[in-house]
């Protein structure tokens, strides 16, 4: 039953689909098509309900365990990024690896490796339990100290040795900035990367609900519980005053009751198609308006393992979407996730 009181509906841009998701999804997607059924996914490939049940339904399963996947089968480790002895027992499991994980949280692994091994500690704002915080921090367990609050910084031991500050990529800034500004009052003299950790994606829709929330009724953020990004755009609207705040997996966890002006967002791991069952749904009077803060033009190619795979196939374009698709691996820039998703049969 639609909502029948909606006046208008104001759509954040961007929304959904960031560009590690994008590259993950079809990553995964090719592999299903190069592979007979089961092919085996470490975690869920991203944090979103309709994404896992769409490759489910194509035989593929998600594991929390690589002693789960049988000897030799293909295997994707998801985009959040694993841990480094995880990376190695896949490697010894499977026959043929890919590992998706998005090029911003290698960054991340990278500055982790490059400072512990220089002699720094590192104080790490992450989430408990996330998967991308239990990997990053499985890269250097010994160096690193995990916070997520201001009370967590002030709860830290004195530390003699030269400190650095990083980041989960998917933090609020919000939260990212209170935490960090403790951390830099405590520890002054802390390095701190030229290029600050967080998603620019991540950025980008927060920036867009901060200018929904002052004139919305309503917010309707479309994402998974467990999605960080998602649960952030969710609180950030709520800081600013929105008194409706709607978190939602589909359009079927909607009130029938909401009213009047409605923002409509969606995490970065949420597909487009989730975001159009919203939009019927609400059936605003007065339509559609896009509010757009920025363009993004960020693109992560296929992994490097699936770029070698597909060298010796018929290119990654025509794997990822079932049909001949003239230039290759090149070609994928152009093609979207979300169709890539929905492609694949229901």
């Amino acid at each position: 039953m639609p909502a029948s009181e909606v006046t208008s509906v104001l759509l954040a841009a961007p929304r959904g689909f960031c560009a590690g998701v994008e590259m993950a999804i079809k990553a995964l997607a090719c592999l299903v098509r190069a592979f007979p059924p089961p092919v085996y996914c470490y975690h869920e490939i991203v944090h979103n309900q309709e994404v896992v049940r769409r490759f489910q339904d194509q035989g593929v399963i998600f594991v929390d365990d690589i002693s789960e996947v049988p000897e030799g089968a293909p295997l994707m480790l998801s985009a959040h990024g694993s841990a480094p002895e995880v990376v190695a027992a896949a490697k010894d499991r499977s026959d043929y690896v890919v590992d998706s994980v998005c090029p911003l949280v290698t960054k991340v692994h990278h500055e982790v490796r490059t400072r512990s091994g220089k002699g720094y500690r590192i104080i790490y704002v992450g989430h408990e339990g996330h998967e991308e915080a239990v990997g990053t921090m499985a890269v250097a367990p010994d160096s690193m100290h995990r916070v997520d609050s201001v009370e967590d910084v002030a709860a830290l031991p004195d530390i003699n040795e030269p400190l650095a500050l990083l980041a989960q990529t998917t933090l609020s800034h919000r939260d990212w900035s209170d935490v960090a500004d403790a951390a830099k009052d405590r520890f002054p003299e802390m390095w701190l990367p030229g290029r600050s950790d967080l998603c620019f994606a991540t950025t980008n829709r927060q920036a867009a609900v901060t200018q929904l929330a002052p004139i919305s009724d309503a917010i309707v953020v479309i994402g998974s519980t467990n999605s960080s990004n998602t649960q952030a755009l969710a609180k950030l609207a709520r800081e600013l005053g929105c008194s409706k705040v709607y978190r939602v997996n589909s359009a079927d966890e909607l009130p029938t009751n909401i009213a009047g002006v409605v923002g409509v967002t969606a995490g970065a791991s949420a597909p487009e198609e989730l975001v159009a069952e919203v939009l019927a749904f609400l059936a605003p009077r007065d339509g559609v308006k896009e509010v757009r803060v920025t363009d993004e033009e960020e693109y992560f190619p296929p992994p490097r393992q699936l770029r070698n795979l597909l060298s010796a196939l018929t290119g990654f374009a025509s794997m990822s979407v079932g049909g001949p698709v003239a230039g290759g691996v090149s070609a994928d820039r152009q093609i979207d996730a979300s169709d890539v998703l929905y492609s694949l049969a229901p």
